[in-house]
């Protein structure tokens, strides 16, 4: 049981981050039906330049509190992925809106590599250490561990899951985001206008998927200019596991893939002495794609929808 628990708090942890990846993927999806295969490169964007940020403001202010640090760091990476995000859904994604859907699919994968490469160049390939800012006492819950860090994450994800869900559903963006969903020529005769509407779903995806960036960093305690593609191909599937274009089918989605993915290693590590655990941790996302698609390709919560004629 104490092994079940902590892999069930582990689960949560990094389904966590899936889901705040995956609701990037489902919103963008959802509205203008593109798969922005960048995503994952823009929650790497944000987590090198909480990197860069927090390593010149400890050599700045040396007695600063560690919180403080974090929380300027998470603040002004996300304003930097914002901004990169609404450049390339300008330059790269508008352009193609009307074209056929490759044209789009393969610039997202260009702009994915162009994006790795850049970083690379500029905050070099090796990998960084991501510093420690808050304590690192753990907590005992049962028989299972769990850190401040690990606390900080699930709160913070729940604030954001509910700050988003709030915004889509109560506010005059969310419903003017419902609408271009919908039908994005009818909303435009009602008054709303859809670039602005979609810059908007790119920034908040950005916001995000920076926020799971830091967190996943602050997490496992380095960075690299590679680190935004596994998780970003992860979130896609939990994505298509809930149901691609569904807020709450990304957010079920990511959880459960996460929760499969801790547990099946978990196991796998004890029945075989901790030898196979983390090495076969990856493949249990794409079992669980795999059987999706074959038994219901819409996802869990995913509408069925007929074609017409």
């Amino acid at each position: 049981m104490d092994i079940l628990l902590q892999q069930i708090i582990n689960g949560l942890i990094l389904g966590s981050m899936y889901a705040l990846i995956a609701l990037g993927y489902t919103m963008v999806y959802g509205i203008i039906n593109l798969i922005n295969f960048a995503h994952g490169e823009v929650l790497m964007i944000g987590a090198l330049t909480s990197w860069a940020i927090i390593v010149n403001m400890q050599e700045a202010m040396p007695g600063a509190p560690g919180w403080v640090i974090l929380g300027v760091a998470l603040v002004i990476s996300c304003i930097v992925a914002a901004a990169l995000n609404f450049v390339i859904e300008k330059v790269a994604y508008r352009p193609l809106r009307n074209s056929p859907r490759l044209a789009p699919l393969i610039t997202a994968i260009g702009m994915s590599i162009l994006l790795q490469t850049l970083a690379m160049i500029i905050f070099k390939p090796n990998y960084k250490p991501y510093p420690t800012l808050l304590p690192s006492v753990p907590f005992h819950v049962g028989g299972a561990v769990i850190t401040v860090t690990q606390i900080m994450i699930l709160g913070l994800t729940a604030v954001s899951l509910a700050t988003l869900m709030y915004l889509v559903n109560y506010t005059k963006l969310g419903r003017a985001m419902r609408a271009t969903a919908e039908n994005p020529r009818v909303a435009s005769l009602m008054g709303v206008k859809p670039d602005v509407v979609i810059s908007a779903t790119f920034i908040i995806g950005a916001v995000l998927a920076t926020i799971a960036g830091v967190m996943y960093a602050s997490n496992y305690g380095t960075v690299q200019h590679t680190m935004g593609f596994l998780p970003g191909l992860k979130a896609f599937t939990a994505a298509v596991f809930g149901g691609i274009g569904n807020l709450a089918g990304a957010v079920v989605g990511g959880i459960l893939l996460g929760l499969i993915e801790s547990i099946g290693s978990g196991y796998i590590g004890v029945l075989t002495g901790g030898v196979l655990g983390s090495h076969y941790s990856d493949i249990f996302a794409f079992i669980v794609l795999i059987i999706m698609l074959t038994l219901r390709p819409s996802g869990l919560l995913g509408e069925r929808v007929a074609d017409r004629a």
